[in-house]
């Protein structure tokens, strides 16, 4: 279910849910990390490694989270890139509610209606004045 969710979330919004995603990642890395690190004390380069593939794995482990969260962020980030004049939005949204936008497969009538001093088409009676 949730990789259909996923795949929907990517036609409808391509890049916006990708940045997302992203973002939900490294600031869950960067958060475990730093946690980490305040906690460990870390001093040396070996540490800090550790400190790094720790972090990581926690991110990892967070990751079905982190998919839920970006199903739930991604339309309110494309609204707010909207809003800020930075994104348009996706086609079901694009048009506001009650717009009625409809195409014509024919193009538009050549016939048009004579003024008073032109002379009305032959299948049609002359104007009584």
């Amino acid at each position: 279910m949730t990789r259909e969710r996923l795949k929907a979330l990517l036609k409808e919004y391509g890049q916006v849910a990708i940045y997302t995603y992203f973002a939900l990642f490294f600031v869950v890395l960067a958060g475990f990390g730093a946690a980490m690190a305040w906690g460990a004390g870390v001093e040396s380069s070996k540490g800090g490694l550790a400190v790094i593939g720790a972090a990581w794995l926690a991110t990892k482990a967070t990751q079905p989270i982190r998919i839920a969260a970006t199903l739930g962020l991604t339309p309110l980030v494309a609204a707010a890139l909207h809003k800020l004049g930075l994104r348009k939005l996706p086609n079901a949204a694009a048009a506001p509610t009650g717009v009625v936008v409809a195409a014509s497969a024919e193009p538009p009538s050549a016939e048009v209606a004579p003024r008073g001093d032109e002379p009305a088409s032959a299948d049609k009676p002359p104007k009584a004045d």
